[in-house]
């Protein structure tokens, strides 16, 4: 069974660790289609692909190397999180047998549960009626919102780990997420264009359907960011999406200091997906 992961990590200022990431991806034979920190977010994402033993391995030695250097206590970035390994998303754009995945899944969370004593949170199809099952649900209140309080997840401990707090996890469809950075430090005008996106989406806008937004300072760069998670990119395209934010800005009367693509994106969205810098190796090929 091949799958694709995309772990994201709350560092984004320990350079060392990241080097250390990249030498272990680099080790195992799978493709590493992404690898990425953000200062202001504090928040490394990583996207990688292969058999499902190689994934399980790398990603938990990635845990290993990671959590001895991760202490949420003293963790500030402007990205909301619960976890040292916040979110672990597993996605199969080349097809899997429910049961297979369903299996392996509860496998990679139960180990990771046991390793390192943090409370695991299935979502999205993994997640088996215990609790919410998306992710802005389960992250609501942060780290800080965890501790002292009993928990419910599906593996490990029921309080969040002291330096660690806890992990989501689970086997979700493919989404496009992807940041605008604007050459302006007025975060008014940032969280104004990220309710516009709810309300287009809440409103049926084919354009928004399943898309989620954020509005968050860049305050090393003194610029905002507009974060924008494409849901559903088979009813929704990335192009128009995009068109849409360079007309709200040029309304606004704000540059576009840059765009990016953060973590990978099928070939099957490339058609529709001319205004947004991909690198090769974020294109995940599915046919």
């Amino acid at each position: 069974m091949q799958v694709l992961t995309v772990p994201n990590w709350s560092f984004g200022r320990d350079t060392s660790l990241l080097g250390q990431f990249r030498e272990e991806l680099e080790l195992r034979g799978l493709e590493v289609h992404y690898l990425g920190s953000d200062v202001d977010h504090n928040r490394t994402v990583s996207a990688f692909s292969g058999s499902h033993d190689s994934v399980a391995t790398t990603l938990v030695n990635l845990c290993g190397i990671a959590f001895p250097r991760i202490d949420l206590n003293r963790h500030v970035g402007v990205h909301p999180r619960i976890g040292a390994l916040d979110v672990c998303p597993i996605i199969t754009p080349w097809g899997s047998e429910e049961a297979e995945v369903d299996s392996w899944v509860d496998e990679l969370a139960g180990d990771i549960a046991d390793r390192f004593e943090v409370p695991v949170f299935l979502y999205e199809k993994s997640e088996k009626g215990r609790h919410e099952a998306h992710l802005p649900a389960l992250r609501k209140g942060g780290f800080g919102g965890m501790l002292g309080r009993k928990l419910e997840p599906d593996f490990g401990p029921v309080h969040a780990h002291p330096l660690l707090g806890a992990t989501v996890l689970g086997w979700r469809d493919f989404l496009v997420a992807m940041n605008f950075d604007l050459d302006t430090s007025d975060l008014a005008i940032i969280k104004r264009l990220a309710k516009k996106v709810r309300a287009l989406r809440a409103a049926g806008d084919p354009r928004f359907l399943g898309v989620r937004s954020l509005g968050l300072p860049l305050p090393s760069r003194n610029q905002c960011q507009l974060s924008i998670n494409l849901t559903l990119p088979d009813l929704t395209p990335v192009d128009p999406v995009v068109e849409w934010v360079q007309e709200q800005c040029v309304s606004q009367g704000v540059r576009i200091a840059g765009s990016e693509l953060v973590g990978v994106i099928r070939d099957i969205d490339m058609e529709h997906a001319t205004r947004l810098p991909v690198k090769s190796e974020q294109v995940v090929r599915t046919r």
